[in-house]
């Protein structure tokens, strides 16, 4: 019987001796890669994580202690040894495991989302809570990794946790160096001080290895290692005092802040972290224990990937790492060629990310313009506001983020760049529906939130052909901000332009008058042409047309819904406040009476499932949309049959 068979709880850890959870650690990795390689998901992180994990349950007690994980997508190995590895066949598919911790999972979980740079706020607030309940036997331990400390959140947090000593609260940093990308900026630096010293990294990669079955005379040389390794720490702190710039420590960082300092610790030694994390366990005042990890370890293939050690997997081969499905064009490709294309006729274009330049398609970018090319790590905030700077200094910055990290900004497009009038491009990937990443992740809200931006300008291209169009368009503009959005995955084939009405596309023109006006926003279009066919075979006229920029709505809209007896808009994001609102919006300030069928998302939390999956829950299948119109149809006419004579379906206010 295999140790993890065993393992149903984080109590069945702490009887373990150290050369079973040796084998344990081999069979968790060997577990996580043969489960991620069949469903996809974050296997780096948490192949990174395994020894880490297995110490902190062994030392504190969960659910009373409460472990919480920042950013979530490294609890893989926290959901194993809390009795879900029956599940992970299930992983992050409908109705099966989250991806990341999930309250309704399991009550070792306590964060719902996986937003970065968050658990230390939480921790702040359950210390207060702990304190005024009187728990003062229930620890609260925040792992914070994959550069979730490069975002500000995380430094206001710090600085209320350190402001009291007498509520203690365990940080444990997994540094790897690493978020998606390589970590950046002047903490990644002093973070770095001790794991890129020559010494250091001898003395650290040596000792469980070497001396784990050596018995006694094995611990003894452990503990001299240990006392080599202050000695290093030592000297790094001495050429600080000496005036060294280089020299600055996490010590000294934390330091400065009135935090407690333990390490750093080999993130893969569990004796040495178990040491390290019973000795914060009683310390009574808020310490930080740093651990220093290597994302992928165990498995050569992310090991050896230098792009971000198989952060995130689709299907893969588990032999070699490598995907099993074909890769395909998608959005993020496209908008990287084409803003590699568009820098080099605009040499004031410059190019923003918060620490995901792969996942966003800017790899090429930062390669050929590498002075051009800011990664400001997990910092949308900092990213939107940089950017109104660059933009006041006269270059045009295109930041290119995840719908949903957008979410996190909204202060600042609305103060910085809305309100100064300026010219910089926010490229949304993974807006509206993204599906198994769950509900954290989805990027539903843009449209419906952005509307309310004065001046913003938003686009919605429906294939490669209008993304170029329109990031051309857009970088052109100078005096207010421009949103790109499109959607996870592969970008379809061109949908050709049947004619145009001023600046609206018509995709499909209905034979006859009156019938129905379908607005199809973005990569929606295909699907709304494909109802448009089905509606004609029942006799229902359509006709499909995109408006390409669907803020400010294009005037042409008002002229053409009040030459049809219905209007429907297709969406992928929120049906409520998004471009199906806007529509009837103005045709009320038009005085078009034409009645508006709003399609879109209803839940803004959408539960975990596969984009097709969600998009069918909320009526946006062809088949669906066509049943729809008919409906909706019908309803209209009826209503006009009942509208007094002489009351004309356009009235002028």
């Amino acid at each position: 019987m295999s140790l993890l068979a065993r393992v149903n709880q984080p109590a069945d850890l702490r009887g373990l001796s150290h050369p079973e959870l040796v084998r344990l650690a081999a069979e968790i990795r060997d577990f996580l890669i043969r489960h991620v390689a069949v469903t996809g998901g974050h296997l780096g992180p948490n192949l990174g994580v395994v020894e880490l994990t297995l110490a902190l349950h062994r030392v504190f007690d969960s659910p009373r202690d409460r472990l919480l994980w920042d950013v979530g997508h490294q609890a893989y190995v926290h959901k194993i040894v809390t009795g879900r590895a029956g599940e992970f066949t299930g992983l992050r598919q409908r109705g099966g495991l989250s991806g990341y911790p999930s309250r309704e999972e399991s009550a070792h979980d306590h964060i719902e989302h996986s937003h970065a740079s968050a658990a230390l706020s939480y921790a702040d607030g359950m210390a207060k809570a702990g304190q005024l309940a009187g728990d003062a036997d229930r620890h609260i331990v925040a792992v914070v990794g994959d550069g979730a400390l490069t975002g500000g959140l995380a430094w206001e947090a710090l600085n209320n946790i350190a402001e009291a000593p007498h509520r203690p609260v365990v940080i444990v940093v997994n540094d790897n160096g690493r978020s998606y990308a390589p970590t950046v900026g002047g903490l990644a630096r002093h973070l770095a001080a001790l794991r890129t010293h020559a010494g250091y990294e001898r003395l650290a990669g040596w000792g469980k290895q070497a001396l784990g079955g050596a018995g006694t005379p094995g611990r003894a040389l452990q503990r001299t290692l240990h006392a080599a390794k202050e000695g290093i720490k030592e000297g790094l702190r001495a050429g600080l005092a000496e005036g060294s710039t280089d020299a600055v420590t996490p010590h000294s960082l934390f330091g400065a802040l009135g935090l407690d300092y333990l390490g750093p610790v080999d993130g893969h030694d569990i004796p040495a972290l178990e040491a390290a994390l019973e000795r914060a366990k009683t310390r009574g005042a808020p310490v930080v224990v740093h651990c220093i990890t290597r994302k992928g370890l165990g498995y050569a293939p992310a090991e050896q990937d230098e792009e971000d050690h198989l952060h995130g997997v689709g299907t893969i081969d588990p032999r070699t790492g490598r995907p099993l499905r074909p890769a395909v064009p998608t959005w993020s490709a496209a908008f990287g060629r084409e803003l590699v294309a568009l820098a080099e006729e605009h040499p004031d274009v410059v190019a923003i990310t918060a620490a995901m330049p792969g996942s966003v398609g800017l790899s090429d970018f930062a390669a050929r313009y590498p002075d051009r090319f800011f990664d400001v790590g997990i910092a949308e905030q900092h990213a939107v506001a940089s950017a109104a700077g660059m933009a006041m200094a006269g270059l045009h910055p295109v930041i290119a983020l995840y719908g949903t990290f957008l979410n996190r900004a909204l202060d600042q497009v609305l103060m910085d760049l809305a309100l100064h009038r300026l010219g910089v491009t926010l490229v949304l990937d993974r807006s509206g529906v993204t599906g198994d990443d769950g509900p954290s992740h989805n990027g539903l809200w843009d449209l419906a939130m952005l509307q309310a931006v004065p001046g913003l300008r938003i686009a919605a291209p429906r294939d490669a052909h209008t993304l170029r169009r329109q990031l051309a368009q857009a970088v052109s503009i100078t005096d207010a901000p421009t949103v790109l959005r499109y959607p996870r995955g592969a970008v379809g084939p061109e949908i050709p332009a049947a004619g145009r009405a001023g600046a609206v596309d018509v995709l499909r023109e209905a034979a006859g008058a009156g019938g129905v006006l379908l607005i199809a926003v973005g990569a929606m279009a295909a699907v709304a042409l494909e109802a448009a066919g089905l509606c004609a075979e029942h006799g229902v006229e359509v006709t499909v047309v995109d408006p390409l920029w669907v803020k400010p709505l294009p005037g042409e809209l008002t002229a053409l819904a009040a030459d049809h007896a219905l209007v429907v808009t297709v969406e992928d994001g929120l049906r409520t406040g998004g471009v199906g609102t806007a529509v009837g919006q103005a045709l009320q300030v038009a005085g078009i009476r034409t009645p508006v069928r709003a399609l879109g998302v209803a839940d803004g939390f959408p539960r975990q499932a596969g984009r097709a999956e969600i998009l069918a829950e909320a009526g946006l299948t062809a088949q669906a949309i066509a049943h729809t119109v008919t409906q909706a149809l019908a309803g209209a006419a009826a209503m006009a049959a009942r509208r007094p004579a002489g009351v004309p379906a356009r009235e002028r206010q």
